[in-house]
């Protein structure tokens, strides 16, 4: 701990508290001071919307007490604020999500230039052929001398493989928890899962060694070369390999298609009299019957109906429902884990491309990939302690939902055509069938390359393009309902996610002229508080989600009005049929927020205020995973640096298990850590602070934390991030294989990779 503040602790390394509106006390309350009284509230009810506070707080800057600041000279007064949109944005630059990109990779521009990302691995890698096999019983290689890889392993392990880690006491973490290692003797902690034996002969063997108790567990992983353990939507090569030589079957799309591009000119005339040349010469018939022939043409021709929209899997979100949103980059499978064993009730992929996913790109396939916790049936939080919201329903009878009928993991796509968007659908649902609770449409990602393209917020100005998507998605995927997630427009002040939403809602032929309203059939809508033009410059407008929120309200009282009348639209055509609010009979279509959600006390207030279903969060989760144990607490957790490095070590641990505990998996997980770091150091402990809540855009002054391992946690260079990932991976010149030491490591915060000095930031 810095000296400056080191006189402002006790013996007991816990600050000494002095007279200001609010301090921890030992009970796990906060004490109010004034100057009259004092008295004392649970945590979770320190607002900063008292009158007294509401002068003294300065907008931009986290109220970080005295004791805690730091005044050095050379230290500037204040963290920079990072650059969320650049870090949004590096992700997507080598990626196409239309078919019109010539493939080719450009010269990096800009403040990314210096952001050099190289994977290691070991000097000469060991043959497939021995790398789970033991010393003296490989299997026999196709290539033969003309192998490329190492067939001798004691050389490997010599010469080629880097030495093996220290960290996790020298115990391969995957193997403890599974008892066994995929990664076999490239497993850079092999030694504590091998060993040598001695034959009668006199001969020294070196094995691979199984815990079959715990291998035991995962015995349902063992029948599929393909499968990796307790990892799900994992499709099989011969898939991608079809879907790369463009013979993967799409039997529904390239029925639907077709009828689409007939039909596209004038949607009124959808639903209306068909064209005489349909008729097939019956037009002027007396006699409604079509003859034999035709019957029997028409029985060959019969295609099974898909299901409509009320015939889908039922969804469900309410109060009791916290959802991570789509988050790139780090919504990768180890963070969802985490986040999911710390309360969040449902996840969602990164977004993926289409086009990539339809060409069987083997990265974009691997953003689908889920834990089997995501595919476990949701559990719900209670919300009968806060007195605020109304008890919940019964959400069997009210919603006709089944949890055990769902599954936690939704996949997010983005694309840019019609076409595109259908055949994507189909493919996810046909090989992702019992993986996937929902197929989310991207239609706010306000990133210039996928703007530019026509797709993610650019479908906010093409509402007609978006319906057809819908439609057709709705159509070919099977029992797996359709969401969209928007955003309020694509300039600031003019939104236009409003006109938007009256068309997914009530449907778009009202419009043309048809007297019945033709839903699309989008069983849940999420909007996020900004503009494309916004990003996240400033905060987001939860006055508009609300406004929106009742617009939805109306609508359905426009479908209770109409029922039983020639504008009522056909019940089938209604996604999940549920009615979550006692003033409409009818209610198809859920609507979440997102935006800024950084405290239980943010999530509930938009409950109660906005009247959302529920709330979805993005980078309130990613500063602090345990957000969704808070919510589920409804009180502020206060959580010691030791707790938040046992979060980190879990997300490491998830990572090798996901990636792999060879030199590469370690490099990238690695690399995924250092990515989460740079938000999670924003995070600023409640003891801390002077006022709550917390706000997610303010940002702290340079502080020291109450132990030296909180003020390593709250530091923004990212040398120190480097230092952190060291404790569990090993240092950087070891597990990397750097001959020219730390220097030569080329990760860099995303949002600074140009101009980024450690030293110069403190």
């Amino acid at each position: 701990m810095d000296s400056a503040t080191a006189h402002n602790h006790t013996a007991n390394g816990l600050p000494k508290l002095r007279h200001e509106p609010s301090s921890l006390v030992s009970d796990g309350t906060i004490e109010i001071k004034t100057d009259s009284s004092s008295s004392k509230r649970k945590l979770d009810n320190v607002t900063n919307d008292e009158s007294e506070h509401q002068d003294k707080r300065r907008k931009g800057t986290a109220p970080i007490k005295e004791e805690y600041l730091l005044h050095h000279e050379h230290v500037e007064s204040k963290q920079e604020k990072a650059d969320d949109d650049a870090a949004e944005a590096f992700h997507h630059q080598d990626r196409s999500g239309s078919n019109n990109s010539k493939g080719q990779r450009k010269k990096q521009k800009g403040q990314n230039k210096d952001r050099r990302l190289k994977a290691a691995s070991d000097e000469v890698g060991l043959c497939s052929t021995r790398n789970h096999a033991s010393e003296f019983s490989p299997r026999e290689c196709p290539y033969g001398d003309k192998c490329k890889f190492e067939h001798d392993l004691r050389r490997y392990l010599k010469e080629s493989k880097k030495d093996d880690l220290t960290t996790f006491d020298g115990v391969c973490p995957v193997w403890a928890e599974r008892g066994a290692c995929r990664m076999g003797w490239a497993c850079r902690f092999a030694k504590s899962h091998s060993k040598e034996i001695e034959h009668p002969d006199g001969r020294k063997e070196l094995v691979l060694v199984e815990d079959s108790e715990k291998l035991s567990r995962f015995q349902e992983y063992a029948h599929s070369e393909n499968a990796e353990i307790a990892v799900v939507n994992n499709i099989d090569t011969k898939d991608k390999q079809s879907l790369t030589r463009k013979k993967f079957p799409t039997p529904k799309s390239d029925k639907y298609i077709p009828y689409l591009e007939v039909n596209q000119q004038n949607p009124g005339d959808q639903g209306r009299r068909k064209p005489q040349h349909a008729l097939n010469g019956r037009a002027n018939s007396s006699s409604p019957e079509p003859d034999e022939s035709e019957k029997a043409d028409n029985r060959s021709n019969y295609v099974e109906a898909p299901l409509l929209p009320s015939e889908k899997r039922r969804l469900y979100f309410g109060p009791d429902t916290p959802t991570l949103a789509p988050l790139t980059t780090q919504g990768n499978l180890p963070f969802r884990r985490l986040c999911t064993t710390l309360g969040a009730t449902f996840t969602y992929s990164e977004m993926a491309m289409s086009l990539p996913l339809l060409s069987g790109q083997k990265s974009e396939w691997a953003l689908l990939k889920a834990h089997e916790s995501e595919i476990h049936p949701p559990t719900f939080i209670s919300n009968e302690k806060i007195s605020s919201l109304p008890p919940r329903r019964n959400i069997v009878y009210d919603y006709g939902y089944t949890a055990s009928s769902d599954v936690r993991f939704g996949a997010q796509i983005s694309a840019n055509k019609p076409w595109l968007a259908i055949k994507t659908t189909e493919v996810l649902s046909t090989l992702l069938p019992q993986g996937l609770r929902v197929i989310d449409m991207n239609c706010g990602c306000p990133i210039d390359l996928v703007y530019k393209e026509g797709a993610g917020s650019a479908l906010m100005d093409s509402p007609s393009k978006l319906d057809k998507m819908l439609r057709g998605m709705n159509s070919v995927s099977g029992a797996i309902p359709v969401s969209c997630k928007i955003r309020m427009g694509t300039k600031t002040g003019q939104p236009t996610a409003q006109k938007l939403v009256e068309r997914l809602v009530l449907g778009a032929y009202r419009e043309y002229g048809s007297p019945r309203d033709t839903p699309c059939g989008v069983a849940a809508i999420t909007l996020h508080g900004r503009s494309r033009q916004q990003r996240y410059t400033r905060e987001a407008d939860w006055d508009y989600i609300s406004e929106t929120a009742a617009l939805i309200s109306d609508l359905n009282a426009r479908v209770d009005a109409e029922a039983d009348t020639i504008r009522e639209a056909d019940p089938r055509d209604q996604a999940n049929g549920h009615s979550s609010r006692q003033s409409s009979k009818h209610n198809p279509v859920f609507f979440l927020g997102n935006g800024d959600c950084f405290s239980h006390v943010d999530y509930y207030n938009h409950l109660e205020q906005a009247g959302v279903d529920s709330v979805m969060l993005g980078r309130g989760a990613l500063i602090k995973p345990w957000i969704f144990e808070e919510i589920a607490l409804n009180q502020y957790l206060d959580k010691s640096s030791s707790q938040r490095l046992s979060y980190i070590e879990t997300f490491v641990k998830n990572g090798l298990a996901a990636w792999g505990t060879d030199t590469h998996g370690i490099s990238t997980t690695r690399r995924f850590l250092l990515e989460y770091l740079s938000f999670a150091h924003r995070y600023v402990p409640i003891g801390l602070l002077e006022y709550l809540p917390p706000r997610i855009n303010d940002r702290p002054p340079r502080y020291a934390g109450r132990d030296e391992l909180e003020t390593l946690l709250a530091s923004d260079s990212y040398k120190d991030w480097i230092k952190i990932s060291e404790i569990f991976l090993g240092t950087v010149k070891d597990a990397e294989g750097l001959k020219g030491g730390d220097s030569e490591y080329g990760w860099v915060p995303k949002h600074k990779s140009n101009a980024w000095d450690g030293e110069a930031q403190g």
